[in-house]
């Protein structure tokens, strides 16, 4: 007994640790009343990448939720909506509709888990939109994005290095992600340092900001790689990593001289990393974010100095 009573607390700080630990605190999600959980999606027009990331990653939060929480799925793109509707004749919903439609069947407590790469404007979206439903329920939590915390990084990229193979010492990961205009652009270099403090050969760029493919290609020659295999840094495989990346990403890579392997898998699609998406969504069935005004206002009142 003592063992397992150990064990389960080693796991619980490991898992705390994993997320940030002064971010969030100890707090139990089922609280009474029926729960929900929003695998909440950009979302894409491409059908065979959404069947292997997508859907892939809500049915495995059905498993994960099998008897506790009903799964729901959300978009958050509404020019993706719009065209499914248009040319599948699919209804995709918004965070706000499914959180309406919750709130009028009786739900008490909802998870909204995202499956944003890194905590850009999407995610603050994601939050915001949130937030304005909050009042409705018992409990609404909002889990990390992919790339929110040290260890996350670390689990990332290992798995991004299993999924591209054995490689030679010439041989070298590109992988190139969407982009942000804010400061949460930062992620890919971070993601980019890591993987070198790692001593992992993979390079980060980016369509839209930074690092560009001519950062990418000076520390690729620096470093004597002249083989490159080249995959989506993105949540699933749509229009950039099909036109941007294996296309104007590949052709320039050669015009610069390297020998380039497409692989097309995108980071939705890899297991280890649907897996983790949804250990965010359980960790917070035992805990909860700390809201940074609240805890500011608790060091006001104390009187420690």
């Amino acid at each position: 007994m003592k063992k397992l009573l150990l064990s389960l607390f080693c796991l619980s700080t490991a898992l705390l640790l994993a997320h940030g630990e002064e971010a969030f605190e100890d707090a139990e999600f089922y609280t009474g009343g029926k729960s929900a959980v929003v695998m909440t999606h950009f979302g894409t027009t491409h059908s065979d990448t959404r069947a292997k990331t997508i859907d892939a990653i809500n049915q495995k939060a059905l498993k994960a939720f099998d008897g506790k929480a009903d799964v729901f799925e959300a978009y958050t793109s509404r020019i993706v909506t719009k065209r499914v509707a248009a040319n599948e004749g699919i209804k995709k919903y918004s965070p706000s509709e499914v959180l309406v439609s919750l709130k009028k069947q009786g739900y008490k407590n909802v998870i909204i888990q995202p499956t944003n790469v890194i905590d850009g404007v999407e995610m603050e979206s994601i939050k915001k939109e949130a937030q304005l439903h909050a009042k409705d329920f018992n409990n609404l939590r909002v889990g990390d994005a992919l790339l929110s915390d040290p260890h996350h990084y670390e689990d990332t990229i290992n798995a991004v290095m299993k999924t591209a193979g054995l490689l030679n010492k010439k041989e070298a990961v590109v992988l190139v992600g969407h982009g942000t205009y804010n400061s949460a652009t930062s992620a890919y270099a971070m993601f980019d340092y890591m993987a070198k403090d790692m001593e992992k050969p993979i390079y980060v760029g980016t369509v839209e900001g930074y690092p560009t493919f001519e950062t990418v290609v000076k520390q690729l020659k620096k470093d004597n790689k002249k083989e490159i295999v080249l995959m989506p840094m993105m949540f699933v495989a749509g229009d950039h990593a099909k036109n941007d990346i294996a296309g104007e990403w590949k052709e320039n890579l050669e015009k610069a001289g390297f020998k380039v392997k497409v692989k097309l898998i995108p980071l939705g699609e890899i297991p280890e990393i649907q897996d983790m998406f949804v250990g965010n969504a359980k960790f917070l069935e035992k805990h909860k974010s700390i809201d940074i005004i609240d805890k500011k206002a608790g060091y006001a009142k104390s009187k420690d100095l």
